[in-house]
């Protein structure tokens, strides 16, 4: 989905945001530590997660100031949490928001909790997820950690800021279920870049561990909803606990899961209980699925070849292999989903005319001096917007992982279903695929 990204001022401060969705009720969504209105929308999960949000409502978003693509500011003068509270109202004011709900995310859950408590005339009800009431050096907290611990975090965070290191730790911390996932680990990392610069970072975790908001809780006297995941590695479930004591009436939902970061783990959960509190019901997530034949391509050989090229000449040779594929794909009538590096992931509505491409790309590209592996499988596809996903997927991924050089491997299913078709196969035994249950029988197609 692309939005328009908007600007408005907030004491002499560029804050950009979005607004889509036209739904009965506003509700003003504050990212946690870091954002960026317009990559966030690259992540198909995050995608999803706010498309549900705008489903049932008018969603605006916002970078807080330092984050994103709204103003920098000076390392030596943080924003207090009173100036990034105006910020949100600031934002509903270009909006067109008199009144809104509010859910705050992470650390977008003080400033959240604390524009609640100051303008409960603006706010109609109050969500937080993840959130905590005071930070790790508040020196009375009960969740107070060593100020040593803490800095040094700080220090390393800010060396290894987006670089592979510096990912593997953030992934560990802030979602745990996906860091094994390549294609996730990829976007978070330009995410982080993006959305604030190793110094901003920081500075901002500086400030967001001297927070502290437990005063404030009692004053909030608005419907007031918490979630929380019970094994958050990051932010302990029992902040939000303690706030659900402290906040009049408020409601505690606490969730399986060890994720942080919202949109990791199940994120339909959540948005199932946001759109229930606020607006009495919910509508179950719609995930369109597909029969589908997926066909996974890549390079063998490609790190050597590149190597012994020279990068302009492999950038010239890779060109040329992607239009080879991308013209092979159109005439046999597929559709590319995406392509990363010499890779190409690409569906089909008929399993013949994916092997046929599959063969196709094979020979052509031979020409050209490279040589391919091409797993394909059929099965049902979970559509996510441009996307794919579901088990269907990674067996095809598994499956053309255990080809050769120009050879197209495919699941049992894909051989019986071309039955009559006159494409011959040969058996390949029988294999376990990492992550996929039970055993799997493999053949690969004879050239014709």
């Amino acid at each position: 989905m692309i939005t328009e990204t908007r600007y408005t001022e907030s004491d002499g401060v560029s804050i950009a945001y979005q607004v889509i969705g036209s739904g009965p009720i506003d509700v003003v969504y504050v990212p946690g530590f870091v954002s960026h209105l317009e990559y966030t929308w690259e992540l198909p999960a995050y995608a999803r997660f706010l498309q549900r949000l705008a489903s049932f409502s008018r969603l605006i978003m916002f970078d807080k100031r330092g984050t994103g693509l709204s103003d920098r500011v000076s390392d030596k003068e943080l924003p207090t949490l009173e100036q990034r509270m105006d910020d949100v109202r600031a934002v509903m004011d270009a909006a067109g928001s008199q009144s809104a709900a509010l859910f705050g995310v992470s650390e977008g859950g003080p400033m959240c909790a604390l524009f609640a408590a100051t303008y409960p005339e603006r706010t109609a009800a109050l969500v937080m997820y993840a959130a905590y009431a005071s930070g790790p050096l508040v020196e009375d907290s009960p969740w107070r950690r060593r100020t040593t611990q803490i800095l040094s975090g700080i220090t390393i965070s800010r060396r290894y800021w987006g670089s592979a290191l510096g990912l593997r730790m953030f992934a560990r911390l802030f979602a745990p279920s996906t860091a094994s996932d390549k294609d996730y680990l990829k976007w978070y990392s330009t995410w982080l870049r993006l959305s604030a610069s190793p110094g901003a970072a920081a500075s901002l975790m500086l400030m967001n561990a001297h927070v502290d908001i437990r005063g404030v809780l009692p004053a909030i006297r608005v419907p007031t909803l918490l979630l929380h995941r019970r094994d958050d590695r990051l932010a302990r479930i029992e902040q939000s606990r303690y706030m659900a004591e402290q906040i009049p009436g408020a409601h505690l939902i606490e969730l399986p899961g060890v994720d942080h970061f919202v949109c990791a783990g199940d994120a339909d959960s959540i948005v199932d209980h946001v759109e229930e509190f606020l607006t009495g019901t919910h509508t179950a997530a719609e995930q369109e699925r597909i029969l589908a034949t997926v066909l996974f391509t890549d390079i063998v050989g490609s790190t050597e070849r590149a190597a012994t090229l020279g990068d302009r000449r492999w950038r010239e040779l890779l060109e040329m292999h992607n239009s080879v594929v991308r013209q092979e794909i159109a005439r046999w009538r597929g559709r590319e989903v995406s392509t990363e590096g010499d890779s190409f992931l690409a569906t089909f509505d008929g399993p013949a005319r994916a092997i046929r491409c599959a063969r196709g790309i094979t020979a052509a590209v031979h020409e050209l001096g490279i040589d391919v592996r091409t797993g394909l499988h059929t099965g049902e596809c979970e559509v996510m917007g441009d996307d794919i996903g579901g088990i269907a997927v990674h067996i095809g991924a598994r499956v053309k992982a255990l080809a050769d050089a120009r050879e197209v491997f495919v699941s049992s299913t894909v051989k019986d279903l071309v039955t009559g078709s006159g494409i011959e196969f040969r058996s390949r035994g029988t294999h376990v695929l990492k992550g996929v249950p039970g055993e799997w029988r493999l053949f690969s197609v004879e050239q014709a």
